[in-house]
């Protein structure tokens, strides 16, 4: 199974799926004003698509009918660390600055989830490719939103 390569929609798609944090990433070059702007909406999206990432090792588990709890607490993790690092810059007790450079250092991070959970499809080094390149592109963008942001 690992010959199996990855067809041009799902390279085609998820490419597509950094565009919304190129498009802050320009806005924050393009206008200083609107760097904070850039920042609570790409961080919005930042802790989306980190939540989707926990979801898809719910599911992974769940299609296992996996019987050990760590799976699904891992599992949980990315929604409550984008949760948290939201609330935290909403409340002012971190600032955007600091949520998106926590959302992004998850982001890089979460391959190393998919490692741990496992994947239904066994080692596949096409899927793993693209999960790098996505996770480490929206990962990439999200801390260069989180120095533009600083930037004030």
């Amino acid at each position: 199974m690992s010959d199996i390569r990855l067809r041009a929609p799902p390279l085609a798609l998820g490419g597509a799926g950094l565009l919304p944090q190129v498009a802050c990433v320009l806005l924050a070059l393009a206008r200083a004003d609107a760097r904070m702007a850039a920042a609570v909406v790409g961080g919005g999206y930042a802790a989306l698509i980190l939540s989707f990432l926990g979801g898809m090792w719910w599911m992974q588990a769940l299609c296992r009918s996996d019987a050990r709890w760590w799976p699904y607490a891992l599992a949980v993790a990315p929604s409550l660390i984008a949760w948290g690092a939201i609330v935290a810059a909403v409340l002012g007790a971190a600032s955007p600055v600091t949520a998106l450079a926590v959302l992004a250092v998850a982001l890089l991070a979460s391959p190393l989830g998919d490692r741990a959970v496992g994947s239904l499809m066994g080692e596949v080094p096409a899927w793993r490719r693209l999960r790098h390149l996505l996770s480490g592109g929206l990962g990439a963008l999200t801390l260069l939103l989180s120095a533009l942001a600083g930037r004030g």
